[in-house]
């Protein structure tokens, strides 16, 4: 009996260990450490300690990271499995966060990066839909491999969205032919981007990544001013020339107050593949200083690849395809999904009804 008293006390200590250090735990995903509510069991045996969390956003590949640390800690191999479980704090009917990606102009990769952070959200546990808020130029289809693909309707009032790898999607793109241009004026395709959000059944989703068109016109005005977005964030090149129009609209977001989540930098620089070296062929630190001058974060900073722009012409999943740039875009996506969970924190919820005026 003493014997197996002094198992027990050794394994509750063990535990107790366990939960202290993870407490600690503080990066740029945690920066609180990991509250004890988020811990559901800590289960030991002779050879391994699992530890069980609940996250309240999506960050599931951080799960290599903490089993790492804390097997080194404590001298036991330590499995940690992490199971996705957003709040249930709605913005818009059963939609979590609305979050728009923009860039001020065109040809910076801005819709390649919203496609890839939403896959980067959905393979770390979040439910995620993709609006395509480019009425004039929409990408999306393209970039999921969905190019001749049509909504369908049950009720003939709503659309269902199309899904792709998980990802629930929809897009002007789906109901005009690819090769025909819409010559609307701003009003109508304002009108338009309106009926693609509010007649679309997204059902319940964690997050929706809104791709959002270049420019600051009557669009942007539309998502800033009749959605409840949770926040922005802004695609660049450090070229001079992306710079100028990125500030422009950090502009727009901070006259509409609307957050800027932070900055990507896309087409960062080139490996050589040849010797390893960076290349930095549109310029050196252009989004570092942007965003020390605005004061939020630099995101990522993604390179110019091959692998991103074969990816994403053929509609393929990077994430599944090429898993070492693949890391940029989850990187990024666990971030952003820490840094809105923690900003419902300190944010009043806000009633907002969204009209036709």
């Amino acid at each position: 009996m003493f014997g197996l008293n002094k198992l027990f006390k050794k394994d509750n200590q063990l535990k107790q260990q366990i939960l202290s250090q993870l407490t600690a735990f503080k990066n740029s995903v945690f920066p609180l450490g990991i509250e004890p509510q988020w811990v559901n069991s800590i289960e030991t045996n002779k050879t391994t300690i699992t530890v069980n969390l609940t996250l309240p956003f999506a960050a599931n590949a951080q799960r290599h990271l903490l089993s790492k640390t804390l097997s080194e800690l404590v001298g036991i191999q330590v499995d940690v499995n992490i199971k996705t479980q957003l709040p249930k704090h709605y913005q818009y009917k059963q939609i979590k966060h609305i979050v728009l990606v923009a860039s001020g102009k065109g040809g910076v990769g801005k819709s390649t990066t919203a496609a890839n952070l939403a896959l980067a959200l959905s393979a770390q546990g979040a439910a995620v839909g993709v609006l395509d808020a480019d009425i004039y130029g929409p990408s999306i289809p393209s970039l999921f491999g969905a190019i001749d693909e049509q909504p369908t309707t049950q009720d003939n009032k709503t659309l269902n969205p199309i899904i792709k790898d998980d990802i629930k999607i929809q897009s002007i793109g789906f109901l005009v032919p690819a090769d025909n241009a819409t010559v609307w004026r701003g009003p109508m395709a304002s009108q338009a981007l309106n009926q693609l959000l509010n007649e679309t059944k997204w059902g319940e989703l964690d997050y929706l990544i809104v791709d959002m068109p270049p420019g600051t016109g009557d669009i942007q005005l539309t998502m800033t001013q009749k959605v409840p977005a949770s926040g922005a964030l802004i695609v660049t090149t450090p070229q001079d020339l992306a710079l100028l129009d990125a500030q422009k609209g950090i502009a727009m977001f901070n006259q509409v107050n609307l957050p800027i989540l932070g900055l990507i930098e896309n087409m960062s620089h080139y490996i050589c593949t040849h010797c390893g070296g960076k290349n930095h062929i549109f310029g050196h630190l252009g989004g570092e200083r942007l965003a020390v001058r605005h004061g939020v974060p630099l995101l990522t900073q993604i390179p110019l690849n091959i692998q991103i722009r074969e990816a994403s012409e053929q509609g393929q999943n990077l994430l599944t395809q090429h898993v070492d740039i693949a890391e940029h875009y989850i990187s990024c996506a666990q971030t952003i999904s820490s840094m809105l969970y923690y900003q419902t924190l300190s944010t009043p919820t806000v009633d907002i009804v969204i009209t036709d005026d």
